[in-house]
């Protein structure tokens, strides 16, 4: 380990430029991506009226989440958040574990707003995008290639650049949801009859509300809360500004989605609900600038379009940023090679994390050139890297108690198992189809750790057999929630329905919970967290940041 902090030194620092604002803006601007483009349509053809209460579930699911995330982001503000944490709390098993799920979640986004941006450029320009086919034709490749390339060199000038640019970037991403809300609430076409009529408020049933949360949109567009906390490394005054961050973030995405998805609702026509709320799913291609062409608010629809390039850029420039450092964290803990720990002299940019991530994002650009292709694997690999946060947070309460918390959650004992279960609901309400294929990649990167530990030599601390111990639990978490989504309930598609519909969640709560305390007593003091508490005693306060 102090041969890779050496390189970074040598090569350059990270360098502390972002404000509060800017940290903000880096969550809100995740959050407000393509998600909102599709996400209230979605959530209507899956769960009807009844969408709301189902992104109200993803908000508080999320926000319990966040709420735990915000206490360990105020509390170590380390670059690549997600691979730093389990490394304090149970070592380098299960911190690699998290870091190679991340890396799937993270590295996939940036492709998957670049194909939503050219697919909404290909209403001005048609050979972009293939209607017929749902997807990029070999020009529109080209052309989210080229916004990969522009994310790039927007992140390759440094932080601040990026800070400021995000940031003015971002305002206008919520400028512009916001006045779609005011138009189509106020604009006379909203018909509170629509939540009661064709179906009555729960058309497709409860299990749609639920279905709905991962598989809708709704979770995925959620996830940019956490791009701030992969972001901490270059915060001016984190322990401050981290959990403020994270927390607004959250509220801010949850009042302007539930407002979307209640105008949405308002405003579909009786023309599209013709076939009923599931009818829905092919009335639409670009759907709030679809709405507002039928609610008669043809300039609307006009700045919709042009904000369905802007916004997915935005986003996927967000999430470049955040996953090279999720690439630089992983290189940090060894488990990349270490020139990605490389940082630019001049700019402080991790800049061979940066082309890694570029290179990473274009091989899934290009074979799966399909927004809903992704979102349901990006939101599953997700969603499971979450849980290791309420985890991480009691561990670290026990093994480091003394440790400085700027923010400190009350009710922890609370907190953190829920947010737990609800990470697991999620994983689970995604169904087989989709866990199925995540839990492969997981545990592929398992093996691929066990080959690798075999390359280092048996002295090496930070590679002891404790540490694949203290992992133990979340492999079987693994095995086990595949199982569950193999023999639950049909109405989230298991494919041997077993634990019938209702039980089924009860099951998962109760097994969830099960592995939660496991894995907070598989907790133990690590190589890392025993470092950074003498740091602790030598600064007297505080954490170093890079």
């Amino acid at each position: 380990m102090a041969t890779a902090q050496a390189n970074v030194r040598a090569s350059g620092q990270l360098k502390h430029e972002l404000r509060f604002v800017d940290l903000l803006m880096a969550s809100v601007g995740g959050i407000i991506g393509s998600g909102w483009l599709y996400g209230s349509w979605k959530g209507g053809f899956m769960a009807g009226p009844a969408a709301d209460i189902s992104w109200l579930i993803g908000g508080v699911a999320v926000l319990l989440i966040g709420l735990v995330f915000a206490e360990l982001g105020g509390a170590l503000p380390e670059a690549g958040a997600i691979v730093r944490y389990p490394q304090f709390s149970h070592g380098t098993f299960v911190s690699y574990i998290m870091g190679w799920g991340a890396l799937i979640a993270y590295a996939s986004v940036p492709p998957i707003e670049a194909e939503a941006a050219v697919q909404f450029m290909g209403y001005y320009w048609p050979a972009v995008y293939s209607n017929s086919a749902g997807a990029l034709t070999t020009l529109g490749i080209f052309m989210a290639v080229a916004f990969m390339l522009l994310f790039f060199l927007i992140n390759y000038f440094g932080v601040g650049i990026f800070g400021k640019t995000n940031t003015y970037w971002t305002w206008l991403k919520i400028a512009i949801p916001t006045l779609a809300v005011v138009v189509l609430f106020f604009g006379g076409h909203f018909d509170a009859a629509n939540f009661t009529s064709h179906g009555g408020f729960t058309p497709l049933g409860t299990s749609g509300i639920f279905a709905a949360v991962p598989l809708g949109g709704i979770v995925f567009a959620y996830l940019g809360f956490r791009q701030s906390l992969d972001l901490a490394g270059e915060a001016k005054n984190p322990q401050r500004d981290m959990p403020r961050a994270v927390i607004f973030s959250i509220l801010i995405g949850v009042v302007l989605y539930l407002l979307l998805q209640t105008a949405w609702i308002g405003n579909v026509g009786a023309a599209q609900l013709a076939h009923g709320w599931a009818g829905t799913q092919k009335e639409f291609t670009a759907p709030f600038s679809d709405l507002s062409k039928f609610a008669g608010f043809g300039w609307l629809a006009v700045i919709l379009l042009l904000d369905g390039i802007w916004s997915p850029a935005g986003t996927g420039n967000v999430y470049l940023a955040s996953t090279s450092r999720v690439m630089f964290a992983m290189g940090k803990n060894r488990y990349f090679p270490r020139f990605l720990l490389w940082v630019h002299p001049k700019t402080g940019v991790p800049l061979w994390a940066l082309i890694f991530t570029v290179v990473i994002g274009l091989a899934f650009l290009l074979p799966l050139p399909s927004w809903s292709a992704l979102v349901g694997l990006v939101s599953n690999a997700t969603v499971f890297t979450y849980i290791i946060g309420p985890v991480s947070a009691a561990v670290l309460r026990k093994t480091m108690p003394n440790m400085p918390r700027p923010f400190k959650l009350g009710g922890m004992g609370f907190f953190a198992p829920a947010a737990f279960v609800v990470a697991s609901l999620i994983l689970y309400w995604s169904g087989w189809s989709i866990d199925a294929p995540v839990a492969l990649i997981l545990l592929v990167g398992v093996l691929l750790y066990a080959y690798g530990v075999t390359t280092f030599a048996p002295d090496e601390q930070i590679y002891s057999w404790k540490y694949v111990k203290a992992g133990i639990w979340l492999v079987v978490y693994i095995v086990v929630m595949l199982v569950l989504t193999y023999i639950g309930s049909s109405q989230f598609g298991a494919p041997h329905q077993i634990i019938p519909y209702g039980w089924d969640m009860l099951v998962v709560a109760v097994v969830s919970l099960v592995f939660f305390y496991w894995g907070v007593a598989s907790g133990i003091p690590t190589f890392e967290s025993e470092a950074k508490l003498k740091e602790f005693a030598q600064q007297g306060h505080g954490a170093s940041a890079d």
